[in-house]
């Protein structure tokens, strides 16, 4: 079974190419944090497959996240503090899986590449 993580970015906030970076490393290693072990392992022998999707804006990004909590999915919502560029507490990405690539298609599969 092939596994990957994907990474949601709000396009409506237009981050710098850093701090989109950034955002989308904090997103993905909580949600790895947050996964099974042995799902971690498995995915890292496969190379850690990861893709970076667009939601339009922060409640597009809250029901994508929301979703794949109900789904049993390993999920991290981003909230940054807001010493750069945007305000404290705006929600910036959401990680999700790592997880077997078909079940997080299913949810995420109608999103478009960053």
């Amino acid at each position: 079974m092939e596994l990957k993580q994907v990474i949601l970015v709000r396009t409506d906030l237009k981050l710098p190419k850093g701090k989109m970076a950034a955002q989308s490393a904090h997103a993905s290693v909580d949600a790895v944090l947050k996964s099974d072990i042995s799902v971690v392992k498995s995915w890292r022998n496969q190379g850690m497959k990861k893709v970076v999707l667009k939601v339009e804006n922060e409640k597009e990004l809250v029901r994508f996240f929301q979703n794949a909590k109900d789904q049993g999915f390993a999920s991290s919502l981003i909230t940054d503090a807001g010493r750069t560029v945007v305000e404290p507490g705006t929600k910036t990405c959401v990680g999700i899986g790592p997880d077997i690539e078909e079940k997080i298609d299913l949810l995420t599969g109608n999103l478009k590449i960053m």
